[in-house]
């Protein structure tokens, strides 16, 4: 059957004769369609497509007169129909509609088969197109089309800055639009030395060095530009935040600094304290070990005179004595002036032999939780020379010691740890040095500042240092401190 102009309407067919009643009806509905047809031009209607249309039925002016006519010459049929159905044999009737269909209309109920009648559907000429950005229908005018969603020009915007995107590129994160300039500030990492976007090499890729701790992300190339880097947080300097320069080629950032104590006599309170935490372990150390705070220099020319021994490069920074020597110590705190230390006094002091140690000579000017680290390192190896741990290698000795020193740390930036006693109240209530120390506490920094520590130990990738300390500490956290240096005095080596 072939398509109608905007609703398809199947007829059944049910047989080929036709009563005289459906003849009359097909021929009604023909004249009715004629009658319709030539006003029905005047009035049209869009339905979906634009070239779509139709007619819109037309009511003349006797239209009133006219359906009753209609129902009177419907009546007739009817009636015609019936008076020839009586005519039929006994239990023999057709089995179409045509029965069904007079009786419906005689009782004035809808006929099964009513006549078309096309209705208007709800067409929006403008589409269904809803804006992702104001959620209104888009109705004319120019839209954009993106990520399957329709947005108004004006409703398209940055995610970061929100204002309209009207360049032809723009990035995507997701499902979140942005400027590509507003990406690359969000998403392009900056240096965090000159705080600039971070180049991209030959191969078109972008490469930074990153501190394995602090996260600091840097161009490569501040590595060979002489930036300053703190000789205790390894952290490079920013070019708006200067560093200290301590005069020995060193420099300390203003985080460090805080805590950093610069002399002698500032660094004895902690001294003592790590030396009653040794005491505490049940270590105690019968001699009286001279401890001086010097500069670099000093330090290194002991090094040079000091015949025993594994020292750590490239930067030594403390140093347990068996020599006789005379060393220069910082016998007064230098303070602060511009970005430089200024007005230190130093003193030369001969060291003479009573025991198996000199003396322990620390670097100056680094924060109070590093030169203790220092301080409980050197202290072990002074208390393994005076218990007659004799020849050890470099791998034990240096292992333990770090293992100390880690203890140590643990118990300032974690205390309670091990149940062993925290040196941070006795230390701070002598010193001078830092503000947080004197309260008897630590600040956020220097809490941060042990952490790293303990990562520098426990990370050191040297033979001697890095893996003499992971394999003390794993003998240590198996049998106890105790049992492992008993062992080491009969072997020489860490148990297994």
């Amino acid at each position: 059957m072939a398509p109608s102009g905007v609703n398809q309407l199947s007829h059944p067919c049910v047989y080929e004769r036709k009563s005289r009643f459906m003849k009359w009806l097909s021929k009604l509905f023909r004249s009715g369609n004629n009658r319709g047809g030539t006003a029905g031009n005047r009035n049209h209607q869009l339905i979906g497509d634009e070239n779509m249309v139709w007619r819109a039925p037309f009511r003349s002016v006797d239209e009133r007169s006219r359906t009753q006519k209609e129902k009177e010459e419907l009546d007739h049929a009817i009636a015609l129909s019936l008076a020839e159905d009586s005519k039929r044999p006994s239990g023999y009737r057709w089995q179409d509609k045509d029965n069904e269909l007079a009786r419906s209309l005689q009782d004035k109920n809808p006929p099964i088969y009513p006549p078309y009648a096309p209705s208007v559907p709800q067409y929006n000429p403008y589409g269904t197109r809803i804006c992702g950005g104001c959620q209104q229908d888009i109705r004319y005018g120019n839209y954009l089309g993106c990520m399957g969603t329709f947005f108004h020009p004006q409703c398209f915007c940055c995610r970061s800055c929100g204002r309209p995107i009207v360049e032809n590129e723009f990035s995507l994160s997701g499902r979140d639009p942005y400027h590509k300039s507003c990406f690359k500030e969000l998403a392009h990492p900056k240096c965090e030395v000159c705080h600039q976007f971070i180049p991209t090499n030959r191969a078109g890729l972008i490469e930074y060095r990153c501190h394995p701790f602090w996260s600091q992300k840097y161009c490569p190339s501040h590595e060979h530009d002489n930036t300053a880097r703190c000789c205790s947080c390894e952290r490079l300097e920013s070019w708006d935040a200067r560093y200290i320069s301590v005069g020995d080629g060193r420099s300390l950032c203003f985080e460090c600094m805080e805590s950093a104590i610069m002399d002698t006599g500032d660094c004895q309170p902690l001294y003592h304290a790590i030396r009653d935490y040794y005491e505490g372990m049940n270590m105690k150390l019968d001699q009286q070990i001279p401890m001086l705070l010097v500069e670099r220099q000093a330090l290194n020319e002991a090094i040079v005179g000091e015949k025993n021994g594994l020292h750590h490069m490239p930067e030594t920074r403390g140093l347990c004595l068996s020599e006789e020597q005379t060393v220069t110590s910082i016998l007064k705190r230098p303070r602060i002036g511009g970005h430089q230390l200024i007005g230190m006094r130093t003193q030369p002091q001969k060291l003479t032999r009573r025991c198996e140690v000199t003396a322990i000579l620390v670097l100056y000017s680094l924060p109070r939780l590093l030169t203790g680290a220092i301080l409980a390192h050197e202290l072990m190896h002074g208390w393994l020379r005076l218990k007659g741990y004799r020849n050890l290698n470099p791998e034990v000795e240096e292992g333990i010691c770090q293992v100390l020193s880690y203890m140590w740390l643990e118990t300032e930036v974690m205390p309670g740890f091990k149940n062993m006693p925290s040196t941070s109240t006795s230390a701070a209530s002598s010193s001078t040095s830092s503000s947080s120390s004197k309260k008897g506490g630590k600040s956020n920094v220097e809490q941060k500042l042990g952490e790293f520590f303990m990562h520098q130990i426990a990370n050191d990738s040297s033979p001697a240092y890095g893996g003499g300390f992971r394999a003390a500490n794993a003998a240590v956290n198996k049998y106890g401190l105790r049992r492992t240096l008993d062992h080491i005095r009969l072997t020489g080596n860490f148990p297994l």
